[in-house]
């Protein structure tokens, strides 16, 4: 939202009242805190007719620092607030002197000056990171009625901005204008399903804006070198997230939001839906689930898209009795196939659902300020809105869920959540302008409980469409609603590589789009990328999207993908317990592995999946790709060429392939199953060790389903040895060296080997050894 006309001038109707000078300060309880004036308090007359902007300084963890402005105090704080993690201010440091006072956290310090030039600074040990200036934090109105918060913090030279949720606008944000307001506006517009108020940038650090409303930024727009953010109201909160690394802020950025939970391993594998308005029963099912099997395609989730429950009466958790007559009967024959289940629900209630009464009668229902049910007739005729504010409600709202896990749901897509009304009183008072965007992590967690409480820890799992700041803690989250051609599938990319740099650890997307039905190359193409995802599923709008659909290519293609997901879900899975340790996303933008190189900074065509395998989808039919590589030799997965890299490279592929290179100096764990994403990760396990440079090390862990650590290894490379160190269960695995080599002898154990490869028998659970190249 812009205040400002230009540099000099104030917009026509806005008062703006910025910090000039520190008045006065005070210290309590590890709490700094300064009192900023509008002008210069040179006379005691001054003081009069004029207020005073009250700046609390603290921080809730180590590296982290909050800042909060507040005009008036006087304002009754209504909900919701985000759940942030804190500890005691034991880890703070406050001092004064003359010149300023200086409240320091960790790596991170805050510089608040004395005297007439206002000015808050950051520091990470002697470096100034970015800060506020004069007139940068202000209370603002807007023709004397309605008041802002506004804070304004410096962008150096070169320094990029990124996140805020998944956007699909460019993936730097400098010269953008977000406003965080969640929408159902597809992935074609500067619209999201998911705003999370939080942004990093490549110097190292992140800034969290602790508001679920409304809140607008102006990132390198307004004034090209601030990145200005405000709310309506009397007060504005914000944290500033040293790392130096940006890995590092993510740590500890989602150490203070919530880190995302460990999804199932089975839901790293295929899921087929019936698709949106696609006419299906159990026959229509049954031809899907067989006609995989048939053709040798791995299928692992299925997915019943929301004409399971029978149309005008979404939502009711009843199975539409004239096309399953025996919902319990055809569940236990799918799960019969190995398959696990997911069904489509959302948060409405139409009129004519056997919960709308229920709902009216005991005020489960979000109401009018008058009392009445609110209720529209888009989406569903009547449509109400289950008001999770009230535990009662919840419970009601779960008990429905409880039979459906009880029948065979292995998993819940919680779609909708965006378009929440604002004219409304919530159940336990809450502000329903701060509820729009918060309703969503409310919706998801009763979900994500009910599947947690009925099923256990780590086999909790949705497919979420909507998102707020915590949203990560129930996963998995999908793009929305994309077209059938290349751009959306590139803007698709560009919205999870942002939702991931936002503290999401897990994101899918609908492999060859949603709207309309995909031309046969573009679904080809799309299903490397989205089995080179996070998750993957196959679902459409109005078209089935099993894959002998489009032709018989198409099959071979979903099957090679397919399999080879499953094969490198020892190394997928380590990826994913790093999420849940980290904070770090399984699907990685390149500057987030790669902060040193200048060529990364910008690149949201390709990825790293985890953080040794790097991914270039291909957006057009004749398979002309331009990828960059950063410095090193780099093993591609599929064929086993070795390039060099420190630049771009412009190859073609056919269908089967795609530029997937392995990273210099790392170990892939690739499984002996490609069929399954949930099994014995470590038995028969071939670690690839990758183009080790000489006086370096490479280690990778691969663990179980349940995330717990079965095999560790490590090696390091001094000229024509390399040490190998091994602590594991004693299940056989292979080593193999590549771009490295043949073997010529190995010391410190017995194991055959045959040009680049070891074998590992069984039995050994600690191992050292040498292998001489």
């Amino acid at each position: 939202m812009k205040f400002t006309d230009g540099n000099w001038l104030i917009r026509e109707g806005y008062n703006v009242l910025g910090a000039v000078q520190a008045h006065d300060f005070e210290q309590q309880n590890g709490r700094l805190t300064a009192y900023a004036s509008p002008r210069p308090i040179v006379t005691r007359s001054n003081m009069l007719d004029t207020m005073l902007l009250t700046v609390h300084f603290h921080s809730p963890l180590p590296g982290v620092i909050g800042v909060k402005l507040v005009h008036h105090a006087g304002v009754v704080e209504r909900g919701p607030a985000f759940e942030l993690s804190s500890q005691t201010g034991d880890h703070v440091v406050i001092e004064e002197n003359e010149n300023e006072a200086v409240l320091t956290s960790g790596s991170l310090s805050v510089h608040i000056r004395k005297g007439p030039e206002w000015a808050v600074d950051f520091y990470r040990g002697g470096e100034r990171i970015t800060g506020s200036t004069q007139k940068s934090m202000a209370y603002i109105t807007e023709n004397n009625t309605k008041a802002y918060m506004r804070e304004e913090l410096d962008l150096g030279v070169g320094e990029w901005v990124y996140g805020l949720g998944e956007r699909f606008t460019p993936f730097v944000r400098n010269g953008q204008v977000v406003d965080l307001w969640n929408k159902d506006g597809g992935t074609s517009s500067e619209q999201s399903y998911k705003n999370i108020p939080f942004y990093i940038t490549n110097k190292g650090y992140g800034v969290f804006v602790n508001h679920p409303e409304l809140v607008s930024f102006e990132i390198a727009s307004e004034k090209v070198k601030k990145v200005q953010f405000s709310v309506a109201g009397e007060s504005l909160e914000y944290f500033v997230i040293d790392g130096p690394s940006m890995k590092e802020v993510l740590g500890k950025y989602t150490d203070l939001t919530g880190k995302p939970s460990l999804p199932p391993a089975w839901t790293f594998g295929l899921w087929l839906t019936t698709s949106f308005t696609t006419n299906y029963d159990e026959a229509t099912v049954n031809s899907f689930v067989d006609g995989m099997a048939e053709r040798d395609l791995p299928l692992h989730v299925f997915h019943f898209d929301c004409f399971w429950m029978r149309e005008f009466h979404w939502t009711d958790f009843k199975w539409d009795e004239r096309v399953f007559p025996d919902p319990v009967g055809m569940l236990t024959r799918l799960k019969e196939k190995g398959l696990k289940i997911c069904v489509w629900i959302n948060p409405y209630i139409a009129q004519r659902s056997r919960l709308f009464e229920e709902g009216k009668k005991n005020g489960f229902l979000v109401k009018r300020p008058n009392g009445d049910v609110w209720q529209w007739d888009l989406w569903q005729p009547g449509m109400a809105l289950v008001d999770f504010t009230n535990p009662a409600a919840c419970e009601w709202y779960a008990s429905y869920l409880r039979e459906l896990v009880d029948m065979g749901v292995d998993s819940f897509k919680t779609d909708f959540g965006e378009r929440i009304p604002t004219d409304v009183a919530y159940f336990d008072g809450s502000d329903p302008i701060k509820m729009h965007n918060y309703y969503t992590q409310l919706y998801n967690k009763v979900v994500f409980e009910v599947l947690e409480e009925k099923l256990g820890k780590n086999e909790a799992a949705l497919f979420a469409r909507s998102a707020t700041a915590g949203g990560q803690k129930f996963p998995v989250h999908w793009g929305g609603d994309c077209y059938a051609d290349y751009e959306s599938m590139a803007e698709s990319l560009r919205g999870g590589l942002s939702l991931g740099i936002s503290g999401f650890g897990f994101w899918s997307h609908d492999i060859g789009g949603f709207e309309n039905t995909a031309p046969v190359h573009v679904f080809k193409r799309w299903l490397a990328f989205g089995l080179l995802s996070s998750h993957s599923r196959l679902h459409g709008s109005k078209s089935y999207r099993v894959p002998w659909a489009y032709d018989t290519e198409a099959v071979d293609v979903t099957r090679f993908f397919t399999k080879l997901k499953c094969r490198i879900m020892p190394y997928l899975f380590n990826t994913a317990v790093q999420a849940t340790e980290q904070g770090l996303p399984s699907m990685r933008a390149m500057v987030l592995e790669f902060p040193e190189d200048p060529t990364s900074e910008i690149l949201d065509r390709q990825y790293m999946l985890g953080d040794s395998l790097l991914v270039a989808p291909i957006f057009n039919e004749q398979g002309k790709v331009t990828y960059y590589l950063p410095e090193g030799k780099w093993t591609h997965l599929l064929s086993g060429e070795i390039v060099q890299g420190g630049s771009w490279r412009k190859e073609s592929y056919d269908f089967f392939s795609l530029p997937l290179f392995v990273r210099p100096n790392s170990i892939i764990a690739l499984g002996a199953n490609d069929v399954r994403p949930d099994y014995d990760y470590a038995d028969g396990v071939q670690l690839e060790l990758h183009n080790l440079e000489d006086g370096r090390t490479a280690a990778t862990t691969v663990r179980d389903v349940k995330g717990v650590t079965e095999l560790t290894v490590s090696a390091s490379r001094q000229s024509g040895a390399i040490s190998v160190k091994v602590d594991g269960s004693g299940k056989p695995f292979t080593f193999a060296l590549k771009g490295l080599g043949d073997i010529v002898s190995v010391e410190g154990v017995q194991a055959e080997f045959k040009g680049s490869i070891i074998q590992l028998p069984s039995g050994s659970k600690q191992l050292e050894f040498t292998i001489n190249i």
